[in-house]
């Protein structure tokens, strides 16, 4: 393996492990502060993706200005967000907040399907690609590579945009003091005066906007099909497992680690390049149960 192809599945790594950060965060997020699995997540990177890509149809068809292409990502994320955000948060998982985990799961996967099928009435099945915003931006050359700045550079960049925001969103506002109150301990923050249904209702909008902000972000880069969400969902999972469930940070360095070890198997053994993000996971189950970055939680009685 030489040089340019160490190289190459780095850069791919990297941008793929930037777009699976951003699904990741929305899920460990709502999970951390609301202790619901989402299984309707995947669905949100499908929507995000889907409605870029109307988007970026239209500015092609009605001859808008260029210059809107990547900013209308980010509009489609935004709004896919507070939109089914919303729905979900309002109409089905404050419903199930303290029902069992099983039951949990079964509802937000019904919820997936049920916006599965909606996906395939509004956009059909045909494929969907978009690629105005990566010629726009064009390319650069790394170790003899030609490599798209969009995905060397836009991607990772707002990928750690967006962790740094929400850690400082968490950290350094009330409102997101709040949230981590209720993440540690739901009763004791509403004894004290916080609003929980509305920190929930603002997890869910924030975690699904980063879930339709990471489909938005590949609609330039992928042939979106019927079936992307669910495939998406797997691998967050896998992601958020691999760290620890409801650990943040850790989410960002499992990605980092699935992203580069899949890139590097496409190239040397693509035989298996789907099995590895599980097999990474299984593998860091096995030593550690809780995830590389979660601590053991004393069994409270």
């Amino acid at each position: 393996m030489n040089a340019s192809l160490v190289a190459l599945a780095l850069m791919d790594g990297v941008s793929y492990a930037a777009l699976l950060f951003l699904v990741a965060l929305g899920l460990t997020l709502v999970f951390g502060v609301m202790n619901i699995l989402n299984i309707a997540h995947g669905s949100l990177y499908a929507w995000g993706g889907y409605l870029a890509a109307t988007f970026g149809i239209a500015i092609t068809q009605h001859g808008w200005p260029a210059a809107l292409a990547l900013p209308l990502l980010f509009a489609a994320a935004l709004l896919v967000g507070l939109v089914l955000g919303s729905v979900l948060e309002i109409g089905l998982l404050r419903r199930i907040l303290d029902k069992d985990p099983i039951l949990q799961l079964l509802v937000t996967f019904a919820a997936f399907m049920m916006l599965e099928d909606l996906q395939r009435m509004v956009w059909g099945g045909q494929p969907y690609f978009v690629s105005d915003v990566v010629n726009q931006l064009g390319t650069l050359e790394v170790a003899g590579v030609t490599y798209t700045r969009y995905q060397l550079l836009v991607l990772p960049t707002v990928a750690l945009l967006a962790y740094g925001g929400l850690r400082l969103f968490l950290e350094r506002t009330q409102l997101g003091r709040q949230i981590t109150a209720v993440t540690h301990h739901r009763e004791v923050a509403t004894a004290m005066g916080v609003n929980a249904a509305r920190v929930s209702w603002l997890t869910m909008v924030i975690g699904a906007a980063l879930g339709a902000l990471g489909g938005a972000l590949a609609s330039p880069t992928t042939s979106l099909t019927p079936g992307i969400g669910a495939e998406m969902m797997v691998l967050s999972f896998a992601v958020v497992a691999t760290a620890g469930l409801g650990q943040i940070g850790g989410a960002g360095l499992a990605a980092l680690l699935i992203g580069i070890v899949r890139s590097f198997s496409i190239y040397l053994l693509p035989e298996i390049e789907v099995l590895v993000p599980y097999l990474i996971m299984v593998a860091v189950l096995l030593v550690r149960p809780q995830g590389m970055f979660a601590n053991v939680a004393a069994r409270r009685i």
